[in-house]
C-alpha cells in the first residue's frame, strides 16, 4: 500500500510552511531544519536498536536470512554499528577513527572486527562498519545494528542515538523475558524526538510462552510513558526458529519458516521503505514541532508583558535586582563553591582510577602465574582490552562526577523555573567555551601504550565532545544541560605487542616487568588526563555560568522594558500590544495545531500489527 497522496502534499507543504514560520522567529533554529530537510534519501534506512542480550543482531540475521551475519555476541565491548546495504556479494569495510581509507575485511574478519576480538596493530577498533550483501530485503532499505542500549552502557546509547540521526524509522528490540525497562522507555522518549516511526519486534516467543502477557504489559508502559508509541506496530517472532529452517533442506523449511513469523516483519519493512520520503518529511515536522512548543513558550511571556500588571512589574524588577545583588555579593562564592566541588572530585576521580589500576595488577598478575604457552601469549590482548574497558568507566565517571559539580553550583544560582528557560543557553556556552579553547599537546580519546627498548611513550589524538544530561537540581528534573566531556580511550599500540612477542613471553619475570610497566604508564597518562579534563570543567562551567548571569539580567531588562512599555500607553494601546502578542501566540498555536494533525496522519503510513497466528494463541 502506497500513501496516500493527500498524506504527501500535506506532508510537504507543513514542512515547508513550518520551516518557513520558525525560519522567520529563530534564523538558527530554522537554518538548522532547512539544512535536515535538505537531506537526500537514497534508501530508506531502518535503525535495529535494543538493550543488550534482547536477540537484536540475531533478529537482522533472520530478516537478511543470512545466519551470524550481525556478530552475535552478548560481551561486545565496542562502541560499533554495522550498516547492512545491498551489493552482489558479502563485503565489508572498517572505518577506524584517525584512520584514512577503510580497512577492507574478509567475511572471517568481520565477527572479530565488530566484537572486538580482533584489532588493528595500533589497538583502535572501527566505529563503523559497512557490510554489503545480496540479500533481498536489502534491495529495499537498508539496516544499521547499534550496540545494545540502555543501563548495560551509556556509551552504546550515545552510539545508537548518533545512528538514529539517520534513520528513516525505527525498529526496536525487545524479548519476551520482561517487560520494557526504564532504560528502555528513558531511550525510546529520547530517540522519539528524533525519528517519527518506530516499529517494535517482540522477540524469543518460542522461549516464552507467556510472552503475550509481556506483549501486552508493553503496551500498557508505552500508554504510560510513551504514549505517542502506545499504538506502534508489535510483531511477535523467533529468530532461532528461522535460523534452524535454514538449516534444512528446502522442502522441509516452511513449517519453522512459518512459526518464526520472521516474514510478517519482513513485509513490514518493504512496506516502510515504500513511504521512505514522506517518513522522511515527518522526521523533519517532528523537530520543527519541538521548536514551535519553544517559540510558544516565549510567546506567552509577550503577552504576560503586554498586560502592564503593577504586580508582574514589581516581581520582574525584585528579580532583576535580585540576581544583580547576587552577582555582585555571591559570585566570588560561587566561584569557590566550583573550586572546592571540583578538587573533592578530582581526588575522588584519581582515587578510583588508582583502586582499579592495582585490581588489574593483581589479576593480571595472578594470569602471568597460572599460565603456560599460547594462554601467556595471548596476555597483551586481554590487558589491551582491560585498559579499553576502564578507560570507558573512567569517561562515564567523569561525566557523572560532572553532572553532580553541576547540579550543586547551579542549585545555588538558579531555582528550577530559571534554570528551565537557560538550558539552551548553558548548553550552547559549554560546548563553545571547551571548543575554543587551544589543544592541549597529548589530550584527547585515543591513547596508545607504546613500549619499546628506549622506554615508555603515550602517545594520542584530539578528543571529540559529547555530553551527559544534569538532572535533580533542587530536586526537579532538567532534561537539557549537557556537560561537554571529551572520551577517554586507552589501549596498547603496536609497540607494546612486539615488545612482549619477542621479549616477554617466554619469561615470566620480564612478563611482570612488562606488566608493572604498562600499568604505572597508564595510571599516570589518564591521571594526568583526568587532572586537565577538571581544570577545563571548572573553567568552563565559570564560564557558562556568568554567561547565564548577565543572559538572564539582559532578558529581565528587556521583559521589564515591555511591561513599562506597556504601562506607558493607555488603554487602547496596551490592548493593542495586547492583541498583537496574542495574535503571534495564536499563529504559533495555529502552526503547532497544524503539525500536529499532519503527524497524527502520518501515523498511518506505520505497518499494521503482526495478527497472533492460531497456534500462538
Amino acid at each position: 500500500m502506497t500513501a496516500p497522496r493527500d498524506l504527501q502534499s500535506a506532508l510537504t507543504r507543513t514542512v515547508d510552511d513550518v520551516l518557513a514560520f520558525v525560519r522567520t522567529h529563530d534564523p538558527d533554529a530554522g537554518a538548522e531544519l532547512a539544512e535536515l530537510r535538505r537531506r537526500r534519501l537514497t534508501r530508506p534506512s531502518v535503525v535495529v536498536v535494543g538493550e543488550t542480550k534482547r536477540g537484536k543482531s540475531s533478529l537482522v540475521n533472520a530478516l537478511l536470512g543470512v545466519p551470524g551475519l550481525s556478530p552475535v555476541d552478548a560481551a561486545v565491548a565496542t562502541a560499533t554499528y554495522l550498516h547492512f546495504s545491498p551489493g552482489p556479494a558479502l563485503g565489508a569495510r572498517a572505518y577506524v577513527p584517525g584512520g584514512g581509507d577503510p580497512v577492507e575485511l574478509d567475511a572471517r574478519q568481520l565477527a572479530a572486527w565488530a566484537t572486538g576480538r580482533a584489532l588493528p596493530a595500533d589497538g583502535r577498533g572501527p566505529r563503523r562498519i559497512e557490510v554489503t550483501h545480496p540479500a533481498p530485503l536489502l534491495q529495499y532499505v537498508t539496516l544499521l545494528d547499534t550496540p545494545g542500549v540502555g543501563g548495560l552502557d551509556p556509551a552504546h546509547t550515545a552510539v545508537a542515538l548518533d545512528a538514529v540521526e539517520r534513520a528513516t524509522a525505527l525498529l526496536f528490540v525487545a524479548d519476551a523475558s520482561a517487560p520494557l525497562s526504564q532504560p528502555e522507555l528513558q531511550f525510546l522518549a529520547r530517540a522519539g524526538e528524533r525519528v517519527d516511526l518506530v516499529v517494535f519486534a517482540l522477540s524469543k516467543v518460542d522461549a516464552y510462552p507467556g510472552w503475550r502477557r509481556i506483549a501486552e504489559d508493553n503496551r500498557a508502559l508505552l500508554r504510560a510513558h510513551a504514549p505517542r508509541f502506545a499504538a506502534a506496530p508489535w510483531f511477535p517472532v523467533s529468530a532461532r526458529l528461522a535460523e534452524q529452517a535454514l538449516s534444512l533442506p528446502p522442502a522441509e523449511q516452511a513449517p519453522l519458516v512459518e512459526a518464526s513469523h520472521i516474514a510478517a516483519l519482513q513485509h513490514a519493512l518493504v512496506e516502510l521503505a515504500g513511504h521512505g520520503h514522506q517518513l522522511q518529511l515527518a522526521n523533519v515536522l517532528r523537530a520543527a514541532r519541538a521548536e514551535l512548543g519553544r517559540l510558544e513558550q516565549a510567546a506567552r511571556s509577550r503577552v504576560d508583558a503586554a498586560e502592564a500588571d503593577p504586580a508582574g512589574t514589581a516581581r520582574a524588577r525584585a528579580e532583576r535586582s535580585a540576581l544583580a545583588a547576587r552577582k555582585r555579593t555571591e559570585s566570588r562564592q560561587w566561584a569557590l563553591l566550583l573550586n572546592t566541588e571540583t578538587q573533592r572530585a578530582r581526588v575522588e576521580a584519581v582515587g578510583q582510577l588508582r583502586t582499579r589500576i592495582s585490581a588489574l595488577q593483581q589479576d593480571f598478575a595472578g594470569r602471568i602465574e597460572s599460565r603456560r604457552g599460547a594462554e601467556l601469549a595471548a596476555l597483551p590482548d586481554e590487558l589491551d582490552t582491560e585498559l579499553h574497558a576502564l578507560a570507558v568507566t573512567a569517561s562515564e565517571d567523569l561525566r557523572d562526577t560532572f553532572r553532580q559539580i553541576g547540579e550543586r553550583v547551579l542549585a545555588q544560582v538558579f531555582d528550577a523555573g530559571e534554570l528551565d528557560g537557560l538550558l539552551t543557553r548553558l548548553n550552547a556556552t559549554l560546548r563553545h567555551s571547551l571548543d575554543t579553547r587551544a589543544p592541549r599537546d597529548g589530550s584527547g580519546d585515543n591513547m596508545l601504550i607504546a613500549l619499546s627498548a628506549g622506554g615508555i611513550a603515550v602517545m594520542a589524538g584530539r578528543g571529540v565532545l559529547f555530553g551527559a544530561s544534569v538532572a535533580g537540581v533542587g530536586g526537579a528534573v532538567f532534561g537539557g544541560l549537557l556537560i561537554p566531556v571529551a572520551g577517554l580511550g586507552l589501549g596498547l599500540a603496536a609497540g607494546g605487542y612486539v615488545l612482549y612477542r619477542r621479549r616477554v613471553q617466554t619469561d615470566r619475570q620480564q612478563a611482570r616487568t612488562w606488566l608493572r610497566d604498562v600499568l604505572a604508564e597508564a595510571r599516570a597518562a589518564l591521571t594526568d588526563e583526568i587532572s586537565f579534563r577538571f581544570t577545563d570543567l571548572q573553567y568552563a562551567l565559570g564560564v557558562a555560568v556568568d554567561d547565564a548571569v548577565e543572559r538572564r539580567l539582559r532578558d529581565l531588562d528587556a521583559h521589564i522594558a515591555e511591561i513599562d512599555a506597556a504601562a506607558a500607553t493607555d488603554a487602547a494601546g496596551r490592548q493593542k500590544r495586547r492583541a498583537a502578542a496574542t495574535a503571534e501566540l495564536q499563529r504559533l498555536r495555529d502552526k503547532a495545531r497544524q503539525a500536529d494533525d499532519v503527524l497524527t496522519r502520518a501515523r498511518a503510513l506505520a505497518p499494521a500489527s503482526a495478527p497472533i497466528p492460531q497456534e500462538m494463541r
